[in-house]
């Protein structure tokens, strides 16, 4: 091969690999060929949902039940419990921090690893418990209330939530037109809400 048709091939060589640069650098050619490369998965993604401070200027008491503001997270599957005022939870420390929740059924997930969802805090900390009760719409302690499980009705993560009642009474017309069981909040045991759990996607 002469001098001058291998400097043609190098030349030729070197504009290929620019062109090649050029293009690489072109979001729609980029996305084109990374395409069917595998995508970097992160180890653990986890919603932080701090506490909501007490205000003292809302004058309610301390352990009262509060509204749920419209940003807060529930800490057990991201979501925003105001987003499903039906259905939302929460619980108040003993300083009168506050914990929101978009369902009973993550409340209990909470309640049974609460250092899991609430770094540095325990379950001791708790002082007062709180629900929707359904025919009201209105907060009621979670520990006297009572749940139904197994009923047609979905939750905000489209699984069975159990939905609360202030009465056993209500809790069992409820059943009764929609199926379910109603149990005591001391019925409602790890094994059901792990259960429930799975059906939904409050992995976390």
């Amino acid at each position: 091969m002469s001098a001058q048709a291998r400097r043609l091939w190098v030349g030729a060589g070197l504009a290929l690999v620019l062109l090649v640069l050029v293009l690489w650098n072109l979001p729609v050619v980029r996305i084109a060929l990374s395409f069917g490369a595998a995508p970097e998965i992160e180890a653990d993604v986890c919603v932080v949902a701090p506490p909501t401070p007490y205000n003292p200027a809302s004058g309610l008491p301390l352990q009262a039940a509060r509204p749920v503001p419209a940003d807060v997270r529930c800490p057990v599957c991201g979501m925003y419990p105001a987003r499903s005022p039906d259905w939302a939870a929460q619980v108040i420390f003993a300083n009168g921090d506050a914990q929101f929740f978009d369902s009973p059924l993550s409340l209990f997930m909470y309640l049974g690893d609460v250092a899991r969802y609430s770094p540095g805090r325990s379950a001791d900390e708790i002082v007062a418990h709180y629900v929707t009760d359904v025919p009201s719409r209105s907060w009621v302690d979670a520990r006297s209330a009572f749940y139904v499980t197994g009923s047609t009705a979905k939750g905000p993560m489209r699984a069975g939530n159990l939905p609360a009642f202030a009465s056993q009474d209500a809790a069992r017309q409820f059943a009764a037109q929609r199926g379910g069981k109603v149990l005591a909040y001391a019925d409602v045991d790890a094994g059901l809400v792990a259960q429930l759990g799975g059906q939904g996607v409050h992995a976390h």
